[in-house]
């Protein structure tokens, strides 16, 4: 993956707002963020980055973090939509950016509709994704949230706050993963306080912009994935039938979040906004994948403060690093106490999660790990696909101190001298079939 671009700063009357430019594409696409956002942690995780390069692929790419939220400046209340909508015109105008199309996400639906029909002029296109233009359920709205429901979530949110709050609702395909789980808790926090969540959904209980639907006189496309959690596929039907010519595109899936599982909806994008599908074909390579993790890392963390655990976790990458290269593996990603590394011969991974099992005793931790090899897609000098999936979802089985493996990794190590115990046949969460999963033997 390149360097992530820098953040820069537009100034929208007294605040300053953060964003950040990439891609050279013959079209500006200004991404609106949804709720809360936070520009440069977004591309910790690999598969939201990976959605921004694709995006930027064929666009300018323009993303900014609304007033109150991540890299911006706080503000005290709740903007209203039409502030929200200036500190879009402010950072296009900081990039020298005449006309662009919009990117909606969610709560950003019902600030980019206000945004073209009042400067229709500077929108060329508008999409809006997993969006609505009223979040209340209303007589004549009924598929909206009801108050007692957006309560429930809200006093949820406020209490769970600096956890994976929310997760089942907001990215219920990645709810299992540990790792995930991990990088989520942190992307809130660092994007908003739990003050500043729970007046944003509040606010957003009061958004009502059907009235600006007839007015609407730009491209849209309005995409939806039908098993919505957050926001029902009925309220992208609803925006798609009152936009003039708009096009509605319903997905498989039930994310809320687009960054996961992404290639469908910026295939839709693409295409709508250029008139191709040109989604960059990605090298394929058979690969073997490591996922290892700590056990018992939340409450190992909360035992020894911030700064003990922070320099547990750097012992423990220190000396997976030094198994790697004894191992030739190559690191792809770490995210809070997780690893993930790579390697082209599955035989060689098998002995680096040993080594790196038995070498962190001496830390006084344990490890689980996982490995599964597969055709895995190359991405700059990162891997992703199914593939990497399954070994994320083998590791999260994993015992204490036990390196799993699927059954892949046990057939092709045949003669290796690698000795494994069968732990049966296993659903792993996402990911089709049963898999039959195996343990290595500890050496006797």
């Amino acid at each position: 993956m390149p360097s992530p671009p820098k953040t820069q700063y537009a100034k929208s009357g007294d605040l300053h707002i953060a964003y950040q430019v990439m891609g050279t594409g013959p079209l500006d696409l200004v991404f609106v963020p949804g709720f809360v956002s936070h520009l440069e942690y977004q591309w910790e995780h690999p598969e939201s980055a990976r959605f921004l390069e694709r995006l930027s692929s064929f666009s300018r790419l323009i993303r900014f973090d609304k007033r109150g939220t991540g890299l911006s400046d706080r503000v005290g209340g709740i903007p209203t939509l039409e502030q929200r909508m200036d500190d879009v015109r402010a950072v296009m105008d900081a990039v020298g950016s005449e006309r662009a199309a919009l990117f909606g996400i969610s709560e950003g639906g019902p600030m980019s509709l206000l945004f073209a029909a009042t400067y229709p002029e500077r929108t060329s296109a508008l999409v809006l994704y997993g969006s609505y233009a009223r979040r209340a359920w209303a007589p004549d709205h009924p598929f909206g949230r009801t108050g007692e429901e957006m309560g429930r979530i809200i006093e949820t949110m406020e209490r769970e706050w600096g956890g994976p709050v929310g997760v089942e609702i907001w990215v219920p395909s990645m709810a299992g993963d540990e790792r995930f789980r991990h990088w989520w808790a942190n992307y809130l926090r660092l994007a908003g306080s739990p003050g500043t969540a729970v007046s944003v959904m509040r606010m957003n209980m009061e958004i009502d912009v059907r009235h600006v639907l007839p007015v609407i006189r730009v491209p849209t496309l309005v995409i939806h994935r039908t098993g919505d959690r957050l926001t029902r596929v009925e309220q992208g039907r609803y925006l798609a039938e009152r936009i003039p010519g708009a096009r509605l595109a319903e997905l498989p899936g039930d994310d809320h979040v687009p960054f996961f599982n992404s290639d469908q909806i910026i295939d839709e994008v693409e295409e709508f906004l250029t008139g191709t599908r040109h989604a960059t074909e990605a090298d394929r390579v058979l690969a073997t994948v490591l996922f290892t993790d700590i056990v018992g890392s939340t409450e190992r963390a909360a035992a020894l403060g911030d700064r003990k655990w922070r320099e547990l976790v750097e012992g423990y990458y220190l000396l997976a690093r030094r198994e790697l290269t004894r191992f030739r593996g190559r690191e792809v990603d770490t995210a809070g106490d997780g690893f993930f590394a790579s390697f082209d011969g599955p035989a060689r991974a098998v002995r680096c999660a040993e080594a790196i099992a038995a070498g962190v005793r001496s830390l006084g931790i344990e490890i689980r790990a996982g490995l599964h090899t597969g055709e895995c897609e190359v991405i700059g000098d990162k891997v992703g696909g199914i593939a990497v999936h399954i070994g994320a979802r083998v590791a999260s089985l994993a015992r204490a101190g036990e390196v799993l493996v699927s059954s892949t990794v046990k057939d092709l190590v045949a003669g290796s001298g690698i000795s494994f115990e069968d732990r049966g046949t296993q659903t792993l969460k996402g990911v089709p079939g049963e898999w039959r999963l195996f343990a290595v033997a500890p050496v006797s």
